[in-house]
């Protein structure tokens, strides 16, 4: 039988959990606090307490890092909202879209720094970056436009195609988070709620 290697008692695989766990926490921090274009992975390394080795054995670049927070901070928000939304007995859409809303707005918002990093500092990286925004547009839209044509389905909401609308609706909620992060006088959450919450039940049940 083989023996799972280990150094100093610490299983191989575990110290690589908590190397990429540290990385990853020194990233959101220096990345919301530095900036990720200023960052060095010098940097990242100190504040992670390992060598710039241990780095490159987690992550190719610095942008894979950024790559692994944004995915990890969308896919976090994601999952929270989309399995409320399951479990959620209501069909009313405005009762809905509440949830909705909150539910996201919780989950972005707990930590300010995670919304700086998805709405800030990965704005225009690179290409990469790009096409993976490009990605979580589409499920965010395809996911408030299951709520659209649930409402169209019950008579709530007129039947059409969603599709733009709700491209127009993720875009605008970013922009409020954008807006929400990059002033020190921040407005309160609710507002930004507000003003989401209203914006998608408008756009979803205006007539074609």
């Amino acid at each position: 039988m083989s023996t799972e290697r280990s150094y100093g008692g610490v299983p191989l695989a575990q110290r690589r959990e908590d190397r990429r766990a540290r990385l990853l926490a020194a990233g959101v921090e220096l990345f919301t606090s530095t900036g990720y274009q200023q960052t060095k992975i010098t940097e990242l390394c100190a504040a992670a307490g390992m060598s710039n080795r241990g780095f490159y054995q987690e992550f190719e670049t610095k942008e894979a890092l950024l790559l692994e927070l944004y995915v990890r901070t969308n896919q976090l928000a994601y999952d929270h909202v989309s399995h409320t939304l399951t479990s959620l007995s209501t069909a009313d859409p405005a009762a809905r879209i509440d949830v909705l809303v909150d539910v996201y707005l919780a989950a972005v918002t707990a930590d300010p720094r995670l919304a700086r990093l998805n709405y800030v500092e990965a704005v225009g990286v690179s290409p990469a970056v790009e096409s993976l925004h490009v990605e979580w547009v589409g499920r965010w839209s395809e996911l408030i436009e299951q709520e659209a044509d649930r409402a169209a389905a019950l008579g709530l909401a007129p039947r059409r195609d969603f599709r733009l609308t709700t491209i127009m609706i993720v875009g605008a909620i970013t922009g409020l988070l954008r807006e929400w992060q990059t002033h020190t006088a921040r407005y309160p959450v609710a507002e930004i709620a507000a003003e989401a919450k209203a914006l998608i039940l408008a756009s979803i049940t205006r007539q074609a």
